[in-house]
């Protein structure tokens, strides 16, 4: 490799990648521009991906070809066969996964440098105290990520149940293991005076971030998986900026970073929206005690049939959609805006609200309206709606609970006393379509369902929205 490539062409390539990367994460911010900021995040990655071949020089290209060659097939076939309502599991396990290879990679420079040779000397003398602290911070914080975001992924899917698991003294046990994954990283870091003993101490190091992951997120119940997985998301950024310290990367460091501070930021407007600290979320095993306590005691329940409700819609002149988490289990955003778009025809202004903690991950919502060809225009924030409900004559609320529950305003006792929601409530009729009275994540009653105002439908949305669809036809017939 000449010395102009690798002085001057490799530090721009490098620039030039971590500045796609920037109007990358800046496109993701806006519905619209989304897709343009992915491709550019994409091109990126690539961009810099060739750019650390070419100044490796010297690698097996049969390994770089067969991992190309396994990701791309492993991708395209999630790509294709992973359904929408799936996506937050989905974004759980590539967090995990970046988190894990992080933790590798710090972990096979060890190996290589100092286990393998058999060097004498503690890591720090021999790499340096800056490369021996992030590779332990490395192999920690990925490791957390790692086991973390697969407890996550089995609780949005199901498998273990998404209400919290306590574990009795479960803030002294952390504290007890953090404190210990803190001790053998700097053993291992400053003390470990053989290979053998770094190698060990690095295994240890890497089953005690393992099991932190795991006891950190399973007392965390599923209506905080917004939060957790924006978290989990910093985490894998985070570790991957240690490791670009080890390999002495900018371009890590820099793209690791960014990944990190976003992720904060987004676990921080998360919270933010459920108004909880992310120590509350961590800590205080919300939904484990409250969970179905008094879910069930109404009163004045009204059940109505769709044919009741497309009255209502047909003389509404504006409609507001609000899509929970029961849409997307029911994959009816295409039957949700083929009503929206029928209502439009017969002159309608209908809008879409969206909460920022609706569904199972950040922008749930946004993603499942998008896939349904819903106008950018059409999909309104919170704070942007709220104003407008008061002037609404129809709230069509769809499979959300918690985000339209008025005791978070109303009753200062109630576990989301404070949680800023959808005022779905001041529109002049609201009807709420639900399977059951079951409550949210949040384990709590829905005094909503109760106002005078508001019209339950019960039955799976998809099917209460196709026979919406067919009633407000044969009306207009």
């Amino acid at each position: 490799m000449s010395d102009p490539l690798s002085s001057v062409i490799i530090p721009l390539l490098y620039l030039l990648s971590a500045v796609l990367f920037i109007f990358g994460l800046k496109g993701l911010t806006g519905v619209r521009t989304a897709q343009r900021g992915n491709r550019l995040a994409a091109l990126a990655m690539l961009l810099a991906v060739v750019t650390t071949l070419i100044e490796l020089g010297v690698v097996d290209y049969r390994w770089i070809a067969g991992g190309l060659i396994a990701g791309s097939v492993i991708g395209a076939i999630a790509a294709l066969k992973v359904e929408m309502t799936a996506m937050p599991q989905m974004v759980a396990l590539f967090n995990g996964f970046g988190g894990g290879a992080s933790a590798l990679v710090a972990g096979s420079i060890l190996w290589a440098r100092i286990v393998e040779p058999g060097s004498a000397g503690t890591a720090s003398a021999l790499l340096g105290a800056d490369s021996a602290t992030t590779a332990f911070l490395s192999i920690v914080i990925g490791a957390v990520t790692f086991s973390g975001s697969l407890i996550a992924f089995l609780k949005l899917q199901g498998t273990i149940g998404g209400q919290p698991t306590l574990i009795p003294g479960r803030h002294v046990v952390n504290s007890l293991f953090l404190a210990a994954s803190l001790v053998c990283g700097v053993y291992l870091a400053f003390f470990a005076p053989t290979p053998g003993e770094l190698a060990i101490a690095a295994l240890v190091l890497g089953a005690l971030g393992l099991l932190l992951g795991v006891l950190y997120v399973i007392p965390i119940g599923g209506a905080d998986m917004p939060v957790i997985i924006s978290f989990l998301n910093s985490l894998s950024g985070l570790a991957a900026s240690m490791t670009g310290f080890v390999l002495g990367n900018n371009l890590l460091i820099i793209s690791g970073a960014l990944v990190g501070a976003s992720g904060l930021i987004l676990t921080q407007i998360m919270c933010v929206a459920m108004n909880r600290s992310l120590g509350n979320v961590f800590f205080s095993g919300f939904g484990g005690e409250t969970a179905a306590s008094d879910s069930r005691e109404y009163s004045n329940v009204r059940s109505y049939s769709p044919e009741e409700a497309a009255m209502v819609l047909e003389s509404a002149e504006s409609v507001v959609i609000v899509p929970g988490y029961g849409l997307a289990v029911a994959q009816a955003q295409h039957t949700a805006r083929e009503l929206g778009d029928l209502l439009e025809k017969r002159g309608a202004k209908v809008s879409y609200a969206i909460h920022p903690v609706a569904g199972r991950m950040p922008g749930h919502m946004n993603v499942l309206l998008a896939e349904a060809d819903v106008a950018y225009d059409k999909l309104f924030e919170m704070d942007a709606i709220n104003p407008e409900f008061k002037t609404t004559d129809a709230v069509l609320v769809v499979g959300a609970n918690d985000v339209v529950n008025p005791a978070a305003e109303t009753d200062p006792a109630s576990p989301i006393a404070g949680m800023p929601v959808l005022k779905v409530y001041n529109a002049g009729t609201v009807m709420v379509i639900k399977r059951s009275l079951s409550p949210g994540f949040a384990g709590i009653k829905n005094g909503l369902f109760e106002n005078d105002n508001t019209m339950m439908v019960f039955g799976d949305a998809k099917k209460i929205l196709q026979e919406l669809v067919n009633e407000v036809k044969s009306l207009a017939a």
